[in-house]
């Protein structure tokens, strides 16, 4: 009995093989133009996210570029205690983790908040300029952009003025005291990228069935009711996506917006991870340690992308796996 068995399950395993083979080469042939527009986007992902995973081993090493990464002598977890045990690391993951909290209360609603607004416009003309007047931001070169901030913060600048005339400060650059740089930080963000983010949940809500609106207005529902149980709804699985993402980036604080708006008299409040290792590595040349701060800021930023995404599938349904 068990022979037979054996004898008749043997074959099955090729042909199974063969046809998923068959099914594969079917699909390139049919989708080959769509395989061959994705290339340079698995390209980029190689050769500039996975590749570079490689040297990452020099965190655990005595970099010396002229011994290159293999000949380096290994320290083990030398800089990562080194990092833990200093001055720098209470204070650069403090503030990290507040501006990164403050992005994610404040700025992460405010793309929703400018979608909701403009859905409910029905003046074409004026939708389609407040959106390219909210989009514009977004396409000035960081350093013209921090330049801009620069220019109106500092002594004399317009938004400086207005709160000297108004609240009566004492008219000092805005961006010397370092009480005011992670507000100043948030808003500019806010002002930045509020229109392009806005997109994907202005997409998300031409998708909702307009038969629903129809129906709530002939049973009375207002214009809040719907948004409150319609529109808001429609777009949750949109929303929860966004938020996943935006978990998983929540220690990825922007260092050349940091670096270009800070200097050393704001650092108790502006040094963040990713600044201190530009510091550490470009400046004073310390790559291994520098290697190891990145690295521990990379596997929190995982460890969170996991537990939100957990935390969504729980609660809501909807994930990213």
């Amino acid at each position: 009995m068990n022979r037979n068995l054996q004898t008749t399950a043997a074959p099955v395993a090729p042909s199974r093989a063969g046809s998923l083979r068959r099914t594969v080469a079917k699909d390139f042939i049919t989708n080959k133009y769509l395989y061959l527009m994705i290339l340079p986007v698995l390209a980029y992902y190689v050769l500039f996210h996975y590749a570079p995973m490689y040297g990452a081993m020099i965190a655990f090493k005595n970099y010396s570029p002229m011994k290159g990464i293999l000949d380096s002598p290994w320290v083990g977890f030398a800089h990562f205690e080194s990092f833990f045990n200093s001055f720098y690391f209470w204070r650069i993951f403090k503030n990290t983790i507040l501006i990164s909290l403050y992005s994610l209360l404040f700025e992460f609603p405010m793309p929703i908040l400018l979608a909701l607004l403009l859905n409910e416009v029905k003046n074409k003309t004026f939708k389609k300029t407040a959106q390219s007047i909210t989009y514009m931001p977004y396409f000035i070169s960081m350093i013209v952009i921090c330049g801009m901030i620069k220019d109106f913060t500092n002594s004399g600048g317009f938004i400086n003025t207005f709160f000297v005339s108004v609240m009566g400060t004492d008219g000092q650059a805005m961006l010397q005291k370092p009480e005011l740089f992670r507000s100043l930080y948030v808003i500019s963000d806010i002002w930045q990228r509020i229109g392009w983010e806005s997109i994907i949940y202005m997409a998300a809500l031409t998708s909702i069935d307009q038969e629903q609106y129809e129906a709530a207005r002939i049973d009375g529902a207002s214009r809040m009711q719907q948004i409150r149980n319609i529109t808001l709804p429609g777009i949750l699985p949109v929303i929860v996506i966004m938020f996943i993402l935006r978990s998983g980036n929540l220690l990825n604080v922007g260092f050349e917006k940091i670096i270009l708006l800070y200097n050393p008299v704001v650092y108790e409040t502006s040094d963040v991870i990713s600044s201190f290792v530009y510091r550490k590595g470009l400046l004073e040349f310390n790559w291994s340690y520098s290697s190891a701060v990145g690295l521990f800021n990379s596997v929190l930023n995982l460890l969170l992308l996991i537990a939100a995404n957990r935390f969504s599938k729980k609660v809501t349904d909807n994930s990213l796996w």
